[in-house]
């Protein structure tokens, strides 16, 4: 994980990521109560929602940190590199 140094100091995101997962996987947790399942698999249901969605929104937030990050560093490439259409 790559991120620039600047970008990466804001925990914020990371924190809204362990909220949203930790939200999800009680709810999970609750619902699957109501159906009269036993203990072990409601936790292991909720623990799945938990690193499933937690998974899906780390990759969703890191790679929008590499694209819309406008601070000055120097890109990835081949100077003057230019990009064309396929005719």
């Amino acid at each position: 994980m790559k991120l620039c140094p600047k970008c990466s100091r804001s925990p914020l995101p990371f924190v809204m990521i362990l909220l949203i997962s930790s939200v999800l996987a009680y709810i999970t947790w609750l619902m699957l109560g109501l159906s009269q399942i036993a203990p072990m698999p409601r936790l292991a249901a909720g623990a799945a929602v938990f690193i499933g969605i937690g998974t899906t929104l780390l990759h969703y937030v890191i790679s929008c940190l590499k694209r819309h990050c406008r601070h000055d560093h120097v890109h990835q490439g081949a100077p003057n590199q230019t990009f064309s259409r396929p005719a």
